[in-house]
């Protein structure tokens, strides 16, 4: 079948012009013809048949008679015919053609002729013209094959115009022309174009039923369809189902390195199936990793082979928390492909972003070594992600105080060329600070100013805090006159934690010193700086000072919040006045302030400590 169809387009061929130099200027010709009414250029064309003037041409039977010796212009022919409406439009241009002075006998162009029109009509969005001159050989008894109908169906799938299929069929029927494979072909891949999978299905198996004998363009449509549906399943079966029939010899088999050609645009088509359905599953799916990973493995087990370009593509979809473990998955593929190609940078760095996204930090560090070791190079980006990742590991050491995870987080950065800066090693200073380890707090600061960092406020604050909350008083008072010595000037925080520090060495006339420095200075002591100054009075055991900065706070009319509230509590307790410590805390719940339960349990045992469990209530 595919070697008639061969022999038919050969035979069409050999009417058409003998050299590509002659069809340049005959499509010159026709543009300008174009430009003509209707009647001028019927009568142009005859003129240019009658002296045989034509460009390209077409000679011989098939279905009628021209004038012996003389070719014909196929595409001034197409040019003339596109503005055809009907028959009679087409009837008055092939007697031009014709040069018809007898009027009495039928007269055809070579059958040949008309169906290279209409492709060439449909190709120009001009199915009207198409169906015209259909209507015109019906008209004149012509011999209607396979080709002529195929070459129709093709004009319509050319022009979109797919409402006017059914009425091809309908005239094939009538005409007594049986569909042969390109027929179905054509058919089908119009129902890929509109993306109507089952009816390619539908007529896949009509084509089994009639006998008829595949050709590689109906597996490929076939193929095609699975794609647009998206079903990866099915596309992946079908594909183990021809290369089986392809090695057992059931395929018809011209040449096989032509057959060899296909099933790799058949494995290019089964791989695109798959991936447009594992982006569907990963944007809209309920479960993608696991539909996704089925779909792996079913393409492992058939042997489908993606390229590297193909699971980059599908790295680019994976965007959500929960498909880092698809792309951990795809990255080993690509890494391992062993095509002799390098991973695209960008996808890694695509990759570090996903791992973090997802709080897989080490697995992110885990990409960056391999760029490291492996290539490529990372570039400002890779190390942008990287540090990223790592200043959120530090901020959550410094927020839980674990500055031994935070010693080493820095250690892995600088083994991996990554030079931590002031943010990174002021995180470490305040996990310290909040973990109350004054040593580790000055090693860390020496170990800063060696890396060759200038320590910030934040750096000297961090020290100052860690060696209040160690009662290395005179220590901190020296580190705050090297702070003032080298030019950094103190904010709220490094106030707050100096104001603390007289507390705690008992000095509570430099605190009003302290408050009245800040004042020059316009910074405004907050209920943060009250609060810090309450808690010290606490830690050092003197709540009847706690007790009078609260008063001296609301004076200035700070407002106190929990933390002040819950101070204060520890702090009355402490001075055996339970009493006052439920008042206050009565006091801070009908101000809408939630205390934390500690604060309750602290009441409460104070109370009942002093008046035992009936005595307490008879206190209330």
């Amino acid at each position: 079948m595919a070697s008639s169809l061969s022999a038919l387009h050969s035979t069409a061929a050999s009417h058409l012009a003998r050299s590509r130099c002659r069809r340049t200027a005959a499509n010159a010709r026709a543009s300008s013809l174009l430009r003509l009414p209707l009647g001028r250029r019927s009568r142009w064309v005859a003129a240019e048949f009658a002296t045989g003037g034509a460009g390209g041409t077409a000679t011989g039977g098939g279905g009628g008679r021209a004038r012996r010796g003389v070719g014909i212009d196929v595409a001034a022919v197409a040019a003339a015919l596109r503005d055809a409406r009907t028959a009679d439009d087409v009837e008055s241009l092939v007697n031009a053609f014709l040069n018809d002075d007898s009027g009495g006998e039928a007269r055809l162009l070579p059958l040949q002729v008309y169906t290279c029109v209409i492709r060439g009509l449909g190709k120009d969005n001009r199915p009207d013209a198409a169906f015209a001159v259909v209507e015109h050989l019906k008209r004149r008894g012509a011999a209607l094959n396979q080709f002529v109908y195929n070459c129709l169906l093709g004009a319509v799938k050319s022009s979109g115009e797919f409402g006017r299929i059914q009425a091809v069929l309908d005239d094939m029927e009538a005409q007594g022309v049986s569909p042969n494979i390109v027929t179905f072909n054509t058919l089908m891949s119009i129902y890929v174009q509109q993306g109507r999978v089952e009816d390619v299905l539908r007529v896949y198996a009509d084509v089994q039923e009639r006998g008829l004998v595949p050709t590689a363009a109906t597996y490929s449509t076939v193929m095609s369809a699975y794609k647009k549906a998206g079903d990866a399943f099915a596309a992946i079966e079908f594909f183990v189902m021809l290369r089986g029939g392809y090695r057992n010899g059931e395929l018809v088999v011209g040449s096989r390195g032509d057959w060899e050609q296909e099933f790799v645009k058949f494995e290019k088509l089964t791989v695109q199936a798959c991936y447009l359905s594992m982006r569907r599953s990963l944007v809209e799916g309920k479960n993608p990793v696991g539909q996704v990973l089925k779909v792996l493995l079913a393409m492992d087990e058939a042997g489908v082979r993606p390229e590297r370009s193909d699971y980059e593509r599908l790295v680019w979809a994976c965007t959500g928390e929960e498909h880092y473990a698809i792309g951990k998955e795809l990255y080993q593929r690509i890494r391992e492909g062993g095509d002799g190609g390098e991973i695209s940078l960008s996808v890694c760095n695509h990759l570090i972003w996903l791992m973090g996204k997802a709080k897989k930090w080490w697995a992110a560090l885990e990409i960056y070594e391999d760029l490291l070791d492996k290539g490529p190079k990372p570039n400002n980006l890779s190390h942008e992600l990287i540090m990223s990742h790592f200043n959120i590991l530090l901020d959550a050491a410094k927020r839980r105080g674990i500055w031994r995870w935070g010693v080493r987080l820095l250690n892995r950065m600088q083994e991996k060329g990554l030079k931590p800066g002031s943010k990174e090693w002021n995180a470490v200073l305040l996990a310290c600070s909040r973990a109350s380890e004054a040593s580790a707090a000055v090693d860390i600061f020496k170990k800063m100013v060696e890396e060759g960092l200038k320590p910030d406020v934040v750096s000297y604050g961090a020290l100052l805090s860690a060696l209040d909350k160690g009662k290395l008083y005179d220590e901190a008072l020296k580190v705050w006159e090297h702070m003032c010595k080298v030019g950094i000037k103190p904010n709220l925080y490094a106030y707050t934690i100096l104001v603390s520090i007289y507390i705690g060495k008992g000095n509570h006339a430099m605190v009003d010193a302290v408050l009245h420095d800040m004042l020059s200075k316009r910074i405004e002591p907050t209920v943060v700086t009250f609060n810090a100054i309450i808690s010290a009075c606490v830690r050092n055991n003197s709540s009847g000072n706690a007790f009078e900065w609260f008063h001296r706070m609301k004076m200035r009319g700070i407002e106190p919040n929990e933390i002040t509230y819950q101070m204060l509590i520890e702090a009355l307790v402490q001075d055996g006045k339970p009493r006052l410590a439920y008042e206050m805390y009565m006091k801070a719940c009908n101000q809408g302030l939630q205390l934390p339960a500690k604060s309750y349990d602290t009441v409460l045992e104070a109370c009942i400590g002093m008046y035992g469990f009936f005595g307490y209530r008879i206190a209330r």
